[in-house]
């Protein structure tokens, strides 16, 4: 058996000895919950759609090795080389969201995915991170330097990020984006009415999408007004939650998965509610709960002002998305093709999870070089 001792000076024993090791075993816990539940909600969606039973399951095993040596890779740098990743992801998927406007395939009325080497890739998954980081990074400067216009070149790319977000058009991502930038600007000690200005833009961002898009419109709607339109998806996921009980019918029992056509990615909280009960409701929601509370605890003390930002923002990311995809399954927010972190099927997603949480774990490890970063 691997015993790594506290002594040891290789790169392995480094790592494991200054990595949030609770986070790690949180966040292998939520990939092995997905596994399961996976195969639990796509065989039944892969039938009906005249594709064999296990086709969803095995692609999402497929990408379980790559996004878990992701995360240990990336989790192995210093902060200064999460910074240089970032800047280069960053412009590298920016790039490819504009090329997806010109040559992505369009789907459910969104043009966001893009095909490369027989893969499907929605770079705007692969972007999210990226951005975090780096508008992190013009924040920080900013502090730093008071000849950088860093809050402007960061309030820049923001703009920059919902346009093309909104051209795709995926306003449920741009309102992720947003949110989280502004998680940012919080903890970064900017002025309440520069706060307030953002919030306001999104007031009229979202007011706009609402009056020009009538897909959004519709949602809106349904949400406000079930009896306006046709709110199956949530009739059903409401029909499972009601069902399920403390334990569920059992694995393998649910029917909610052979009705809801999205049961594997958007609706798969459902899924674990009908099949395994509130109890495994709750472990989840625990789960994402202890993460997010566990990284802020790790940088509540940090003086490096960009870790506190991207770190921040890494954890308000994927809490926020999480508290989006259980919110509407509970029928607490309108619907919006969100997945749940590391639990819905999707390879972009588990991919670009898995560079978010290699990030995360790196900027929280303890006893880095201190001169690493000013």
């Amino acid at each position: 058996m691997l015993s790594l001792a506290r002594t040891d000076n290789s790169v392995i024993a480094h790592w494991w000895w200054t990595i949030d090791r609770w986070m790690l075993f949180a966040l292998a816990a939520l990939i092995a919950l997905g596994s399961v539940l996976t195969m639990a909600a796509s065989p039944a969606v892969a039938e009906r759609i005249g594709l064999e039973p296990f086709h969803f399951a095995r692609r999402q095993i497929g990408f379980l090795l790559p996004a878990v040596l992701l995360i240990f890779f990336i989790s192995l740098l210093t902060p200064r080389s999460i910074r240089r990743l970032a800047a280069l992801g960053f412009l590298a998927t920016l790039l490819l969201m504009v090329l997806t406007l010109v040559l992505g395939h369009e789907t459910k009325g969104a043009t966001r995915w893009l095909s490369l080497a027989g893969l499907s890739l929605q770079p705007s998954e692969f972007a999210k991170p990226f951005f975090v980081v780096v508008t992190a990074w013009m924040l920080a400067e900013q502090r730093r330097h008071d000849g950088l216009p860093g809050n402007a070149i960061a309030a820049a790319l923001l703009m920059t990020m919902l346009g093309v977000l909104a051209a795709q058009p995926d306003f449920g991502m741009a309102a992720l984006v947003a949110s989280t930038f502004a998680c940012q600007l919080f903890i970064a000690g900017l002025p309440y009415l520069f706060v307030a200005g953002l919030a306001g833009l999104g007031v009229v961002g979202a007011g706009a999408a609402y009056n020009l898009s009538a897909h959004v419109r519709s949602r809106i709607d349904r949400f406000l007004n079930p009896e306006s339109g046709d709110g199956f998806q949530i009739e059903q996921a409401m029909q499972a939650f009601g069902s399920s009980g403390w334990f569920g019918r059992g694995p393998g029992d649910g029917i909610v998965k052979r009705t809801i056509p999205d049961a594997h990615t958007d609706f798969i909280f459902a899924v674990a509610a009908e099949e395994f009960g509130l109890v495994l409701c709750l472990v989840i929601v625990l789960l994402f709960a202890f993460i997010a509370l566990r990284g802020l605890l790790r940088i509540v003390h940090e003086d490096r002002l960009f870790t506190m930002l991207a770190a921040g923002g890494l954890l308000a990311e994927f809490g926020l998305q999480a508290v989006v995809n259980i919110g509407v399954n509970l029928h607490l927010l309108p619907t919006k093709g969100m997945t749940l972190p590391f639990l819905s099927y999707g390879g972009s997603s588990l991919l670009a999870l898995a560079i978010a949480m290699g990030m995360l774990l790196a900027l929280t490890r303890r006893h880095q070089d201190p001169g690493d970063l000013p």
